[in-house]
């Protein structure tokens, strides 16, 4: 699927830029009308703040690592900048977390190590082959990305580049030359953009930076945690085709650019959003051949679905994947 211009896959994908820019737009507006404003207006900017912020990490920002838009990569360089501000944090740094990490152990169990491969995984502070509990995974992990942002605003000593400190970023960027440091090079740009917007917003507002922008980004941490918990809750780690929750609501994902198809989506991460009930339909048999989740509700609701099945019960215990299949929640 390739277009030609400026767009690599198709023109569509400018709904995501609108997106991207309005965001950074309606975030000044906030900023700039904090002072004086009525308690009601600010209530709703929190809102309308967290969830922005949210939705470009879920979605935007989510869609972009994995298939940028442009055909050229300064430009694509340049929506990471942009983006890296919308979120709070490096996106190339959210690519090689999420893309190379996340998607190549797929939520998975611990291992004879104790601890899991997958960083995120919902698993890695659990006990006894069980996922963490909600409030846990939610709480600490948003608490762990906030601290860590706040180092990266000490960065400013080395000018925010990738360093030995940095890990787990140098282990994930590419081996090779001269892709690596593009890499490690498009994170320095990105987090000195998101550590100069916080100069420019407290310059507009600090009472809002320090009031409004860190709760809202706190709030905006959880949601995500929230969604990426019930994106795997009670899936089964054993299968590629079992790992991950979907959800076919059809509003859901023609707001959402078809972020209810994560099952499809992580056994074929590369393919554009616009496919993702192609690959549905072409892996059809692979994903009915076996018990599964689809949920009613989208993730961010997953707490609402309250007879789902726990498939993972069957793989922690060492025993068969359970055979409990919800043939209602197999309608589309």
């Amino acid at each position: 699927m390739k277009t030609g211009g400026i767009w690599k896959h198709t023109p569509r994908d400018g709904l995501l830029l609108v997106f991207s820019v309005a965001q950074f737009a309606v975030t000044i507006w906030l900023a700039t009308a904090w002072d004086g404003a009525s308690a009601p207006w600010r209530a709703g900017g929190y809102a309308l703040l967290a969830v922005m912020m949210a939705y470009n990490i879920i979605v935007i920002s989510h869609l972009f690592t994995h298939v940028p838009w442009f055909a050229s990569s300064r430009l694509n360089g340049l929506v990471s900048l942009l983006n890296s501000v919308n979120i709070g944090q490096s996106v190339q740094a959210y690519h090689l977390t999420h893309v190379r990490n996340h998607h190549r152990f797929n939520n998975d169990l611990k291992g004879a190590d104790g601890t899991t491969r997958d960083t995120s995984s919902t698993y890695r502070d659990g006990k006894d082959g069980e996922h963490a509990p909600l409030l846990y995974f939610v709480v600490m992990g948003a608490l762990d990305s906030l601290v860590g942002r706040g180092k990266e605003i000490l960065y400013v000593v080395r000018l925010w580049r990738v360093t030995p400190g940095d890990g787990k970023l140098l282990e994930l960027a590419s081996r090779r030359e001269p892709r690596r440091g593009k890499e490690l090079r498009q994170v320095q740009a990105d987090r000195a953009a998101h550590c100069l917007s916080l100069v420019l917003f407290a310059a507009i507002s600090w009472q809002w930076t320090l009031f409004c922008y860190l709760p809202s980004f706190f709030i905006a941490l959880a949601m995500v945690n929230v969604q990426n918990y019930y994106r795997h809750y009670g899936a089964d780690p054993s299968s590629r085709a079992t790992d991950s929750v979907s959800h076919y609501g059809r509003l859901y994902n023609a707001l959402t650019f078809n972020d209810g198809y994560h099952q499809e989506h992580h056994l074929s991460p590369a393919t554009h959003w616009s496919q993702m009930p192609v690959v549905r339909e072409r892996r059809r048999g692979e994903l009915d051949g076996r018990p599964r989740i689809i949920s009613p509700v989208p993730a961010m609701l997953g707490f609402l679905d309250r007879k789902r099945p726990l498939l993972h019960h069957g793989t922690a215990t060492g025993g068969a994947p359970s055979t409990a299949t919800e043939t209602r929640r197999r309608s589309a």
